[in-house]
């Protein structure tokens, strides 16, 4: 397989591709985030479209084109589970076989005590609930009490709420991190996430500061494995934290989508040799588990508009791999929460000869050939995709 220099893989927070084969399990039967953007006016996606978006299976309803751009395939995820630590950590070559533990009724006592004894603040709420709709149900006790809100949802996750005048953003994030390393074993939630807010009730609405505090990955995924070759591992938006800060030369993080695709096509500019791993989570974050269906296709639309600035900027040894780590449908009506679906997977370079690789069985696929194309020995649950070039 030809050697590329830089390896470009932007992940589109939550961009699902229609339910999975075993979404019955994940009572997410029916989702499709794809499907339901196609039915908003205000998505427009011709580039997209253009590299083969509509090719991929189970995505005719977009349109297909008889001459794709771009090799395309539509991923399946081996992990147990839906959320983005764990559909991260499969692009980047891990199957996760066993679940990270939930808590859908909330978090025992005996960890909510250690928390808020460490922290020495009380906590409040403790259970699942919507992000926005949880600082209007108990934002104003909040702002009174000083306490924290506590909250979690189907995924693996402890989520931290607090008013940005009430606990400043440095320490809630120092909240975060005390609580980080006491969810461990039984309580080793996926991610530790402040929630920072602002403004005053009724109007309470969330801000740009979230940070993620995720567990450490299990064992040696592609970004660590750049670095170990001796290759630059870049990471921009939240990949970093991700991560847990494993295996990157460089961490840059992001407060929008707009900006996280600003400073990835910047480093068309830098001359890196490696691996540049974009996160762009306003699609999930600000649109999926809002259910803003009409805000997410314009979202896409605007990532649409950049794609072809940013292709014709790429050199002959570019390749860009564009993909998603799970489904967060807008339209689904059994949940806010991500759904379990397929994933579209598009390859481009100037010199690559477009193919389907039909329905792949996992995620990992995607670390595998973006080894192969960086000629690292690497070893993952993955198998390489036989791009060719002309």
């Amino acid at each position: 397989m030809k050697k590329m220099k830089r390896i470009f893989l932007i992940v589109l927070d939550s961009l699902g591709a229609g339910e999975a084969p075993d979404a019955d399990k994940f009572n997410d039967t029916g989702a499709s985030t794809f499907k339901s953007l196609s039915l908003s006016p205000k998505l427009n996606i011709e580039n997209l479209k253009d590299m083969g978006m509509g090719n991929i299976d189970g995505l005719s309803f977009l349109g297909s084109t008889a001459y794709p751009k771009a090799a395309h395939a539509r991923m399946t995820e081996a992990s147990q589970g839906k959320d983005t630590t764990i559909g991260h950590w499969e692009i980047a070559g891990h199957v996760s076989r066993e679940p990270m533990p939930t808590f859908p009724d909330g978090f025992p006592n005996e960890i909510i005590e250690k928390i808020s004894n460490a922290v020495s603040r009380k906590i409040i709420c403790n259970r699942a609930y919507s992000g926005t709709e949880v600082i209007r149900d108990f934002g104003e006790k909040h702002v009174k009490t000083g306490a924290l809100i506590v909250y979690t949802s189907a995924d693996s996750v402890f989520q931290i709420a607090a008013h940005e005048d009430i606990v400043p953003i440095d320490e809630l994030y120092s909240v975060c991190e005390k609580a980080r390393e006491l969810l461990t074993e039984k309580y080793g939630v996926g991610r530790v996430i402040a929630r920072p807010f602002a403004g005053t009730f009724p109007d309470f609405h969330r801000t740009s500061s979230r940070r993620d505090f995720s567990l450490k990955p299990p064992k040696n995924l592609l970004p660590e494995a750049f670095v170990n070759f001796g290759l630059d591992s870049i990471g921009i938006g939240k990949i970093g934290d991700i991560f847990a800060g494993v295996g990157f030369t460089k961490s840059i993080p992001t407060h929008s989508n707009e900006e996280g695709m600003l400073l990835t096509e910047k480093m068309l500019g830098e001359n890196f040799n490696g691996l540049c791993f974009v996160n762009l989570v306003d699609f999930d974050m600000k649109y999926g588990h809002r259910r803003d269906t009409d805000g997410y296709a314009e979202a896409l639309s605007d990532f649409d508009r950049f794609l072809p600035r940013f292709c014709k900027k790429m050199t002959d040894s570019d390749i860009l791999f564009i993909t998603a780590d799970h489904g967060c449908d807008p339209s689904f009506s059994k949940s806010t929460d991500h759904t379990r679906e397929y994933t579209p997977l598009l390859i481009y370079s100037k010199k690559l000869i477009p193919e389907n690789f039909g329905t792949r069985n996992t995620f990992a696929d995607i670390a595998a050939t973006i080894a192969d194309l960086s000629g690292i020995d690497f070893k993952c649950d993955g198998s390489s995709l036989p791009l060719k070039f002309k």
